[in-house]
């Protein structure tokens, strides 16, 4: 099968959907299908094209202020690069709702391709000129709600929201949660006399980081907080945050990651936006105590004690292997394109 991944950006920047992207392509060339990634880049002038561990990477020029929005450049190049483009694949992946690379692509190829359209659904935007030009960016990706084959959501919580925004899309509507790495199942919880806290993931305001911090402190006055994680809102939190019990790593080597979760009294999220955090089934599965938010609890169907604030101290999430997930996910693709 020929298939072509649409994200934001990809490898090596770091997010989740990055980290989907990536973990669905390889596996899938792994199993022997022809796998293309279409993805925006930052800072070049013109189209790139690389091989990633099997992988085929086209890298397209787009403007993203604040490291969103992701707006093509060169779209009439694009657009014809598509359309000339896009009838040898069998299936086309797009991923984010939030991005306008995404959607734009998107839109275009369902006129010549089946599509499976991962939303990643926060159901806002996070500033307060995103969130004001919010129900218009709605309308443009109902677009593409209406004419993909198939809706994937990460969780139940997106679901509801993909459902509340978009009820278009509940008919054909899939949940299907991230996969995690074999490798995490090698480790086991031995931070029951760790002196910190952990938080992995993207910098931004609306992770609500400092909130973390707060409650750490909270908890026990001699915890300090390690974060893990580069984003728009780095280098403010770091001002916020200065001179306080607080250690800044930008992404680590795998093994180190794993190791430092292991070793943690607690991993902390407290978002109420994301649909599901990768980080928080990572540290479920190693058996680390978590923290989170009322919104991931429910997203890991994970229950516990309430903290206050909505936010849980979580017994055992639900988690998932990616060899489990990638077969669902191709048969999907072979369902709707008959393949």
């Amino acid at each position: 099968m020929k298939i072509l991944q649409v994200s934001p950006r990809y490898y090596p920047h770091i997010g989740g959907v990055e980290y989907v992207v990536k973990s669905i392509s390889e596996r899938l060339v792994k199993m022997g299908h022809d796998v293309t990634i279409l993805a925006g880049e930052m800072n070049i002038d013109k189209p790139k094209e690389e091989v990633v561990n099997g992988v085929s990477v086209i890298k397209w020029p787009v403007w993203s202020p604040g490291e969103a929005y992701y707006y093509p450049l060169k779209r009439n190049k694009l657009k014809d690069v598509i359309i000339n483009y896009v009838r040898k694949f069998d299936i086309v992946h797009v991923h984010s709702a939030h991005s306008i690379f995404s959607v734009d692509v998107g839109i275009l190829i369902c006129n010549y391709a089946k599509v499976v359209f991962s939303m990643y659904y926060h159901g806002r935007g996070h500033t307060f000129l995103r969130n004001a030009l919010w129900s218009l960016w709605r309308l443009y990706v109902s677009k593409l709600v209406n004419k993909a084959s198939t809706i994937s959501a990460l969780s139940s919580v997106e679901a509801k929201r993909i459902g509340r925004d978009f009820p278009e899309a509940m008919k054909k509507l899939m949940v299907l949660p991230p996969g995690l790495e074999e490798d995490v199942f090698n480790y086991k919880w031995h931070g029951e006399n760790s002196n910190y806290a952990l938080y992995s993931g993207r910098i931004e305001r609306y992770k609500r980081i400092e909130d973390a911090y707060r409650l750490i402190k909270r908890l026990n006055p001699n915890f300090k907080f390690i974060i893990i994680g580069t984003g728009s809102y780095s280098e403010k939190l770091k001002r916020r945050l200065k001179g306080e019990e607080v250690e800044f790593f930008s992404s680590q080597p795998r093994e180190r990651y794993l190791e430092l979760l292991s070793m943690a009294r607690y991993a902390i999220n407290l978002s109420r936006d994301e649909t599901y955090s990768l980080f928080i089934a990572e540290a479920s599965a190693i058996g680390t105590p978590i923290i989170a938010s009322d919104t991931i609890a429910e997203a890991l169907k994970a229950k516990g004690a309430a903290l206050g604030n909505n936010v849980y101290l979580l017994g055992r999430a639900n988690i998932y292997r990616w060899n489990d997930i990638i077969k669902i996910i191709l048969k999907n693709y072979m369902e709707i394109t008959d393949w």
